[in-house]
């Protein structure tokens, strides 16, 4: 029968541990001690294991060297990273340890000084930010890891069990299948702090004001940690996972507090929702179906709020997700359960609200933890690659309209303007809103022909739509989108103008008598 260590199994006799999560290490240590390992270890984490009467080396006595400048100088020494790198089946490196009393060491055990959870911390300074990025710790894991082929590296207290009971079973040895798996976490774990550094320095890090940073770095970097699997992905025979990035805001964040887990779909729509009635300063609800509004209202109460975006398409709204901008009460939980709902997110709720919610075993609550959607740079994967982009943060006021038409638009047509500009900055292009100053009244989004859009609009529409505006996210490439919706008895257009034929749409629009405001900025969602 072959060797075992020509099989891949490595035996571990000594252990070298430093860790900030202490999380299960006292029990970890104390099985290995059981196992006759020799345990070497730093500073807090050699406490911890004394206090618990676990027989600990410090690295000073291996290294011959004391802890210096404030524990920044700990393991840096060539008897810790001799120890882990030298190769066990090379006789030169063998040689080159014995001639300098470099002693082999066959598992680390480290994790990283919490830098994403100290910058997260409200008014951390940046010398605290500073003193948590770790040296001699990612030095040691990247040196255990790229030795794999001789040395365990574990990242993560949830594998502590695993690495004894293989030890328990193989006479304290490791196998190299489990080596190189947890070699590669080590390396992912390196790379994810390294970058959450760097994307804190160059957000935070003083330099040359009169320097312009670019927007989009010529390299960039996006860090996720996975939250949980997902039953399936767009499609039962897809998966899925839910990672958040290292600024987790948003709907990755959110708290469910009633109802089945989220779907992938429901997270794509949940974020379409929250997105636009984040969009609002007023009280706003909107109902989304496949990213795009059924309806959104404005209102003094959520209630209000939510009746008026039912009423644009409560066909359509079933099943749909809701998303308030505002704290939820009992009026307006018992009108949403009123009809089935996948999902309602809201910043808060209270009590009796919550109560009537979760009677819904179906519906999906959940509650906002971060309000604010942040300006920041978004990303597309396609086939080979990655696009970035800046988020469309932008918000249009009525000092930036540009009156193009005969008739100008009265005080209430520019609130209409306003709000349908809003949503429609939310729809999927070809997109066009029609409404009034307070309520979406009929919406055309997704076509491939921007009069096809109008059409549908209107089509859906369930209320009046004489006397509503219109908007649309781009600029009408023929005068036909306004004939046709001057047909339904619009009285007022906002478009971001730009085409060769503006002045054919205009005409459309005086011979309308339709007040028209181009905003010189269109508004794209594919």
């Amino acid at each position: 029968m072959a060797d075992k260590n020509e099989l891949g199994w490595r035996t571990i006799r000594r252990a070298l541990i430093s860790v900030s999560d202490k999380t299960g290490i006292v029990d970890f240590a104390r099985e290995l001690r059981r196992l006759e390992v020799e345990i070497i270890s730093t500073g807090g984490t050699a406490a911890t294991l004394r206090n618990a009467g676990i027989e600990v080396r410090d690295v000073s006595a291996v290294t011959g060297f004391p802890e210096m400048l404030d524990g920044r100088v700990k393991t840096l020494h060539p008897k810790i990273h001799g120890g882990l790198l030298g190769l066990r089946a090379n006789p030169e490196h063998q040689a080159a340890m014995q001639r300098h009393g470099i002693e082999p060491i066959d598992m680390v055990v480290v994790n990283l000084y919490p830098f994403e959870e100290t910058i997260a911390r409200p008014g951390v300074t940046e010398a605290e930010a500073v003193e948590q990025i770790d040296i001699g710790g990612p030095a040691m894991i990247r040196s255990a890891a790229k030795n794999w082929q001789d040395v365990t590296v574990i990242v993560q207290p949830e594998y502590y069990d695993q690495v004894l009971a293989e030890m328990r079973d193989h006479q304290n040895s490791v196998s190299l299948a489990t080596r190189s798996k947890l070699a590669k976490e080590a390396f992912q774990q390196t790379a994810r702090y390294d970058t959450i550094i760097n994307l804190y320095l160059t957000d935070n890090l003083g330099g040359d004001e009169s320097k312009e940073v670019p927007a989009l770095p010529a390299q960039t970097q996006l860090t996720l940690s996975k939250v949980a699997n997902l039953r399936y992905g767009e499609n039962p025979h897809q998966k899925a996972a839910l990672y958040r990035t290292s600024q987790s805001v948003g709907i990755a964040n959110a708290e469910l507090l009633s109802g089945k887990e989220m779907s992938f779909n429901n997270y794509v729509d949940a974020d379409a929702a929250w997105q636009l009635v984040s969009d609002f300063e007023h009280l706003a609800c909107a109902i989304i179906k496949h990213t795009n509004a059924c309806g959104v209202g404005l209102g003094i109460t959520a209630e209000e709020a939510y009746r008026k975006a039912l009423a644009t398409d409560p066909v359509s709204a079933f099943g749909g997700i809701v998303a308030c901008n505002r704290a939820v009460d009992s009026k307006a939980a018992r009108a949403v359960v009123e009809i089935f709902t996948e999902v309602i997110i809201a910043p808060d709720y209270d009590a009796d609200a919550i109560e009537i919610l979760q009677k819904k075993k179906n519906l999906r609550v959940l509650r906002m933890v971060d309000t604010v959607i942040p300006d920041q740079v978004e990303y597309k994967q396609i086939t080979g690659g990655m696009l970035v982009q800046t988020r469309d943060v932008h918000q249009l006021n009525s000092e930036d309209l540009k009156v193009v038409s005969k008739r100008q638009p009265g005080e209430e047509e520019i609130q209409a303007l306003l709000f349908a500009w809003r949503v429609c900055k939310h729809t999927k292009s070809n997109a066009i809103v029609y409404a009034r100053r307070d309520q979406t009244v009929g919406i055309g989004a997704g076509q491939m022909s921007r009069v096809d859009s109008v059409k549908i609009g209107a089509m859906r529409a369930q209320l009046p739509l004489k006397g509503c505006v219109l908007a649309s996210d781009a600029f009408f490439p023929f005068r036909d989108g306004v004939d046709e919706a001057a047909k339904h008895g619009i009285s007022a257009v906002i478009q971001p103008g730009g085409s060769v034929r503006d002045e054919e749409v205009i005409e459309a629009a005086n011979e309308a008598n339709l007040a028209m405001v181009f905003t010189g900025i269109r508004h794209f969602k594919h």
